[in-house]
């Protein structure tokens, strides 16, 4: 092949396309940013560093990467914006520089019952075409392989019109192979309700038998079925006909006529299934999410034994490998399984699923299964998980953006997630990371910290440059990057033990163990080694146990740190009382808000595909209430003056005096011990950082009545300095008689420790035995494990 002749001349100044290396900010001003300026290099990693709330994700999430969204949504026709959600330009003067942005945040994935790993990597899509080209015997198509589609067949006739009377019947057959179980409807899993959770069958339903929220005996949910005319309230539930029992539990709708009033009666079971058991279980409220938990029990389906297939799909097979048994699979072990298949047919298709297989691999998750359930995985798994499309992409000169890419890792998987970033930067990309832990701080080309403190304390720059520029600053991150906790010289004495025997949940080996009591016990091990299945799947959950889990607050704007405490109901209480009135006047929820907002606070103005208008409503100013409700006081405040305090604030406000509430004071208390004194009681939970809803979380907990805390992973979101006071309040705990069990990967956590178990030795079936139990400085003596070695390097031993 010949090639055209090239002369190589030295320009004799650089190209104006080169002068474009920067990212510059000017003027940011979304959440708490105090007209932030910045200039970020391209091509190069810069991490954002700052205390939790220091309006770090406000500057990389809410203002770079969603005005690069914008951006490139306006690219489309106006038709296709249509579809799409309507983003609004972040409050910044100027932006110039931006490239396409590819944000991996630390969401945890919808916790759908037919979502898994599988599905969410496409890795399941190229299986099941590989099964249908290559299966032996021939089931179908790849959606025969599927087990969120389901076997269809219909036949039937049509009418065709062909004008001046002539008209003809044709007729038509349909059918379509699923892989659908039918029994459980691909969900691997079938349900089954404990009816003695429900009532007490001793009782009759004109004595309150219900154990049910919101069933109670005056209420029109038992009115309803009490007054149907199909029982006589008076007789107790247990000796009840075998028809009248199946009309309480299992009736279809029906009309009934109450008072005169047309009403609809269905039996208790469908009822509870449409108004309780078909929603998500994370946005329960936490009395009916205990409810359910208490009286459903899920089984594995007896028909499909939980791989959600039908026996055809399961028949058909590769080399005595059916996709039933590849996606239950370890990943790495899949891996190794699809590169001993020879099949030039399908040779793209292999290599494509081979490709993702090995970036599991690669990102330290192949100790993961593709039939795992995507609900169930930690927030750091979620978001590898989420990246490994992005590994072997040929993209170039985009930026990337990460949020605590680091979560979840143990120290010895970070140094991996570190060499991923570089090589993505080294393509040519521009890496931009959100972070607290010092072993990615120090990989940085850049560095931006935020501060100097939290929320309204926060929002300016005080630092920009290197890594080494900011460890000789005098910022609070530069004073605590090297920070180096040492191991405790003397330990607690375990008041009793937690015995835990023949755990074998998930990758736990028979484990037996003793976790002692009164004292602070961590946890550790590599990601996958079976921390949380030692701790969640086997800690008996008895009275007594509070955990405390990585799931995140879910709320609105309408949601705040008031309401999701419970604080707002003395208060209301407290005001309703001094003025004479209903407490439902003090909740912009309810009563008490403006007509104009609906207690919004902001008049909305939907423009369709255009970006939609928020202005503040005039009437009430933003602050929620009818006018005639913010007549009354209290303390000589009224409601809204309260919910625009600080936490400190309010501390001080309902101690003594006139204002004092016990109640509320106590609340307001924990959440100033978990160091969220900064917050405002009325601020909106959407603008809460990941790290102030963990905290968050933990103070609402800290008022539960029990003996034994399990914390996981509290340290996510939290800055260096944080963790100083999370030991505190820890040590706090224990101090008062309660037992703590921390799930963490952090040193300093593990270093302040009065016992540790370690689990491992590696991940997946190369885990889930205990390693190591002892105090942390035997840890550090014996360095005979991977959290051994680590843990000693960081106390310098």
């Amino acid at each position: 092949m010949s090639k055209a002749t090239r002369t190589v001349r030295q320009p004799d100044a650089p190209h104006a396309a080169d002068s474009h290396d920067l990212i510059r900010v000017h003027g940011a001003r979304e959440n708490n940013l105090k007209d932030v300026s910045v200039e970020l290099p391209k091509r190069r990693l810069t991490v954002f560093t700052g205390v939790s709330g220091s309006g770090k994700s406000s500057l990389v999430f809410d203002t770079i990467a969603a005005e690069s969204q914008r951006m490139i949504n306006e690219t489309y026709s106006a038709f296709l914006q249509g579809f799409m959600p309507t983003l609004t330009r972040p409050e910044v003067d100027v932006l110039e520089g931006l490239t396409t942005a590819i944000t991996v945040d630390q969401q945890r994935m919808g916790s759908d019952p037919r979502s898994t790993v599988g599905t969410a990597t496409d890795a399941n899509a190229m299986l099941r075409i590989l099964f249908s080209r290559l299966g032996k015997p021939y089931f179908g198509p790849p959606g025969a392989f599927s087990f969120n589609v389901a076997s269809v067949q219909a036949s039937g006739g049509f009418t065709v019109d062909r004008g001046s009377d002539k008209t003809r019947t044709e007729k038509v057959s349909f059918s379509r192979t699923g892989g659908m179980c039918t029994h459980c409807e691909g969900r691997g899993t079938v349900s089954d309700i404990d009816l003695a959770q429900l009532y007490d069958d001793s009782k009759s339903l004109s004595e309150d038998p219900f154990t049910i929220p919101t069933y109670t005996g005056g209420g029109w949910v038992v009115r309803v079925i009490a007054e149907s005319g199909f029982f006589d309230p008076d007789k107790p539930i247990r000796e009840y006909t075998k028809k009248e029992r199946h009309d309480f539990l299992y009736r279809e709708a029906t009309k009934v006529k109450i008072n005169g009033i047309n009403l609809t009666y269905e039996g208790l079971i469908p009822k509870l299934q449409k108004s309780m058991l078909s929603k998500d279980r994370e946005s329960m409220q936490p009395h009916i999410r205990a409810f359910v938990d208490r009286a459903v029990t899920f089984a594995t389906c007896p028909e499909c034994d939980g791989t959600r297939l039908t026996a055809g799909a399961r028949s058909s097979k590769i080399k005595g490998i059916s996709i039933a048994d590849a996606c239950a699979m370890e990943i790495r072990d899949l891996a190794e399984w699809v590169r001993g298949l020879d099949e030039p047919s399908v040779a793209p298709l292999l290599t494509a699923l081979q490709h993702t297989l090995d970036s599991f691999v690669e990102i330290g998750l192949g100790y993961l299964s593709l039939d795992r359930a995507s609900g169930t995985l930690s927030g750091g798994e979620a978001q590898r998980v989420k990246m490994i499309r992005h590994l072997g992409s040929s993209l170039t000169d985009v930026t990337y953006v990460f949020d605590e890419p680091t979560i979840g890792l143990h120290p010895h998987d970070i140094q991996r997630m570190n060499t991923l970033l570089l090589r993505l930067r080294d393509k040519g990309n521009t890496v931009l990371v959100v972070e607290h832990k010092p072993e990615a701080i120090a990989i940085a080309d850049h560095v931006v910290d935020l501060g100097p403190g939290a929320g309204t304390a926060g929002g300016t720059v005080c630092f920009e440059g290197t890594v080494e520029g900011l460890r000789a600053s005098d910022t609070i991150t530069g004073r605590h990057l090297d920070d180096r906790a040492s191991v405790k010289e003397t330990v607690r004495t375990p008041t009793g033990t937690l015995a835990i025997r023949g755990a074998a949940a998930n990758n736990l080996r028979d484990v037996d163990v003793d976790i002692p009591l009164g004292v602070l016990t961590v946890v550790t091990g590599v990601a996958g080694s079976g921390k949380s299945s030692l701790v969640h799947g086997s800690i008996p959950a008895e009275e007594g146990v509070i955990a405390v889990d990585q799931t995140p607050i879910r709320g609105s704007r309408r949601s705040n740190p008031a309401t999701y405490t419970g604080l707002l109901e003395p208060i209301r209480k407290a005001f309703a009382k001094a003025n004479g009135v209903k407490p439902a006047l003090f909740s912009a929820n309810s009563e008490g808000a403006c007509p104009t907002c609906n207690g919004a606070g902001v008049i909305y103005t939907d423009l369709g595909m255009m970006a939609g208008v928020s202005a503040t409503c005039e009437d009430c100013g933003g602050r929620r209430f009818d006018a005639s409700v913010l007549e009354y006081r209290f303390g000589g405040r009224d409601i809204s003056e309260v919910l625009a305090m600080s936490v400190t604030e309010a501390e001080e406000f309902f101690r003594a005096g006139e204002a004092r509430i016990p109640a509320a004071h106590r609340i307001v208390e924990r959440m100033a011990d978990v160091g969220l004194g900064y917050l405002t009681l009325g601020q909106p939970l959407t603008t809460l950082s990941g790290g102030e809803r963990q905290r968050l979380k933990l103070a609402t907990h800290m008022g539960d009545k029990g003996g034994v805390y399990v914390l996981d992973e509290p340290t996510t979101g939290l800055h260096l300095a944080d963790v100083e006071q999370l030991l505190g309040l820890l040590d706090r705990l224990v101090d008062s008689g309660k037992s703590v069990i921390v799930i963490e990967h952090h040193q300093a956590v593990m270093a302040h420790a009065d016992w540790i178990i370690d689990l491992g030795p590696g991940a997946g079936h190369d885990g889930g035995r205990i390693v190591f139990e002892g105090t942390p400085a035997d840890l550090v003596a014996a360095r005979s494990t991977l959290t051994g070695e680590h843990l000693a390097e960081y106390v310098g031993a």
